[in-house]
């Protein structure tokens, strides 16, 4: 065979073997992509609820759009090639990142989504909290499981969310109870939970509502005490009854626009004017907007929504401002009232002087 036409097959070879390789070798990477949207102030896709229902409070009319954003990720398990992943990295509507990113150290899918659900449930309790605390309306307090570690002693018992109201039977009032009463036993004893599980809540929880969990206590890696695997944290109790009924939706980033759908619910102004408006961003009890995850799949999956605004936590305006879509305002965000305050102005379509994001 002459030299020429052995090189070249010898080159043909190469690259085929490489061509192999890039499909079979897996990488450590995750995808996330442009996930669902919904109204606040509309219904479900599935079964035609409001996605935010208030009863025992007067409420009004609302129109146009406060949409949350979302993203969708892949599962724990998900090991892509090597061309999988450099395809992601080329398209502009997928966002590839480092497994560990989405999964730290070997986290299951079911681990990730007790996590997303705990999130979820204190992002609704704070944007509840900072929805009132802006309309002036008093509420209370209440302990409740604020997460649950995984693989600890409760796993599966005790769920974030749940009311603590006692526990063997001593009336629990202040957070820092918990630890007090538990490590009265020793590890390997038993101790009584007396819980509101959580979506049972109401404003006035009777004793049909509570339910005995005995949870089987743990020694703690550091010390020789007694442990049961819950953060306990503190929740609020309101006077009238605030649903959110989102199915299948985890993490903290919605709390921003569920706070501005229960204020549009409770409040006689139509917030939005008929228009569009989308956003992101996790909402704490004082009304102050934190960053979030996937920014640049939120732009995209509001704007091919139909969004002509989008709420932007002020910690992720850069990033933001390099991944906007055409025909997207994007409005800088650092508290509830911020976004009140952008919401008057587009109402009176007075918007070129609105805070945006740079670059």
């Amino acid at each position: 065979m002459p030299r020429r036409s052995a090189t070249m097959l010898a080159a043909t070879l190469t690259l085929i073997a490489l061509l192999c390789v890039s499909v079979l070798l897996k990488v450590p990477y995750s995808e996330m992509s442009p996930g669902p949207t919904y109204n606040t102030l509309g219904t479900q896709d599935t079964d035609g609820k409001p996605v935010i229902s208030i009863s025992g409070h007067q409420t009004y009319p609302t129109s146009g759009h406060l949409n949350m954003t979302t993203v969708q990720v892949t599962g724990a398990k998900y090991e892509p090639s090597l061309v999988s992943a450099v395809v992601g990295w080329l398209r502009s509507d997928v966002l590839v990142v480092p497994h560990d990113n989405l999964y730290p150290q070997g986290q299951t899918d079911q681990q990730a989504q007790q996590q997303n659900a705990e999130e979820f449930a204190n992002s609704e309790d704070s944007a509840k909290t900072a929805a009132l605390s802006q309309l002036g309306i008093p509420f209370g307090t209440e302990v409740v499981v604020q997460s649950v570690i995984a693989g600890g002693p409760s796993e599966g018992k005790l769920h974030a969310g749940d009311q603590i109201v006692a526990i063997d039977g001593t009336l629990v009032t202040q957070k820092d109870q918990v630890a007090k009463l538990v490590s009265k036993h020793k590890p390997g004893e038993t101790v009584k939970f007396t819980v509101v599980p959580h979506g049972k809540d109401s404003p006035n929880p009777s004793a049909a509502d509570e339910s005995t969990v005995p949870v089987v206590t743990a020694k703690a890696p550091d010390e020789d005490r007694a442990i049961v695997g819950i953060t306990p944290g503190v929740t609020h109790t309101f006077p009238f009854q605030i649903d959110i009924g989102l199915q299948d939706v985890g993490g903290p980033s919605a709390g921003l626009m569920f706070s501005l759908g229960i204020i549009d619910k409770l409040t006689p102004t139509d917030l939005t004017g008929g228009k569009f408006v989308a956003g992101t961003g996790t909402m704490d009890d004082d009304g102050s907007v934190g960053p979030i995850g996937g920014i640049a799949m939120k732009l995209i999956a509001a704007r091919d929504k139909g969004a002509q605004y989008f709420f932007t936590p002020a910690d992720n305006c850069t990033q933001a401002a390099k991944a906007t879509p055409d025909g997207l305002q994007l409005i800088k965000v650092e508290k509830l009232s911020d976004a009140l305050d952008a919401l008057t102005q587009i109402r009176a379509g007075k918007t070129d002087n609105l805070p945006s994001c740079s670059k």
